[in-house]
């Protein structure tokens, strides 16, 4: 029998029938956060000496590696050229604080997004240096890219990221590869829980900020599809309201909502963020945080978690 792949161990249990009685600044039971996905620019492309086109346009046409798929780049660049203003606006307008998971060459394609996020002190959580698929990489490769990647967005933006999520899933050394690099403060690809929790790496204490699949715009191009941004809206304020009951007795939890620039900065998708920011803001027990002041407040109050 064959023996399974290297990497993390499954962790079934968490916190169990009884989780940490948490409770986010000024009083909030749920801490919400925002992470706008800024990747175009970084995705695989003809032009940037890739062997195929990248997917996750609007369509689910295959377009043969030798020619280059020109619906999808320019697909991409509307989420650089108009998608990510928009969403941009719509943070400065209800004055809330995000988190950009970028990938690093593609805010050096548009420096004005890195001085956008530097001027408004968004945090970024480091998405990879391009939009590579790292479970393709060797682990030399992979723990070359984390370090251009930490590099460059450091110099773009004026800080190095403080979190990590890889594209789609992380490979079995990346977990790894992350605490070797150092100066992060989270890890950020799974996506198991509600509620920060600690892991132990080679003796050293890893936390882990959770992240999304389920309350991410990455729905209206995968099963189950949302028909209409309403479902987008609903389900995010569905999810608000249920952990904020369940919070008044069982403690406070953490909601991410996933929008990416060429899908959410669609005028009717961006729509339904921007009603679920407002719903959210009524809301006086939710409030909004930026993943690393997130990550920051677990490390300050529940560092014992740690083991």
């Amino acid at each position: 029998m064959a023996s399974p792949q290297r990497g993390p161990e499954r962790d079934f249990v968490g916190y169990g029938r009884r989780t940490p009685k948490v409770v986010w600044p000024g009083g909030a039971l749920v801490a919400v956060n925002l992470v706008l996905v800024y990747e175009e620019g970084a995705e695989y492309s003809l032009p940037d000496g890739d062997a195929r086109n990248d997917a996750w346009g609007e369509t689910a046409t295959e377009v043969d590696a030798s020619v280059r798929d020109l619906g999808t780049e320019t697909h991409y660049e509307y989420g650089s050229r108009a998608g990510i203003w928009r969403l941009a606006r719509l943070a400065d307008r209800f004055g809330i604080p995000v988190t950009v998971s970028a990938c690093a060459v593609a805010l050096e394609r548009n420096p004005e997004v890195a001085e956008w996020i530097a001027e408004r002190a968004h945090d970024v959580l480091g998405h990879g240096w391009r939009w590579t698929e790292p479970w393709t990489l060797t682990r030399e490769e992979e723990r070359e890219e984390i370090r251009r990647a930490a590099d460059l967005l450091e110099r773009l933006v004026g800080e190095r990221p403080l979190g990590w999520n890889a594209r789609t899933f992380p490979s079995v050394h990346t977990r790894d590869l992350v605490v070797e690099e150092g100066g992060f403060v989270y890890y950020s690809d799974p996506c198991n829980d509600d509620l920060p929790y600690f892991v132990q790496v080679d003796e050293t204490p890893l936390l882990v900020v959770p992240y999304s699949k389920v309350l991410n715009d990455a729905r209206y191009l995968m099963a189950p599809y949302y028909s209409s941004p309403s479902d987008f809206f609903e389900q995010c304020r569905l999810a608000l309201d249920y952990l904020l009951e369940e919070a008044e007795e069982h403690g406070g939890r953490m909601m991410t909502v996933c929008a990416h620039a060429r899908w959410s900065g669609q005028p009717a998708r961006a729509a339904a963020v921007r009603d679920f920011v407002a719903y959210a803001r009524e809301q006086p027990r939710a409030r909004f945080m930026r993943r690393v002041d997130i990550a920051r407040w677990w490390l300050d109050h529940h560092a014992e978690l740690a083991g």
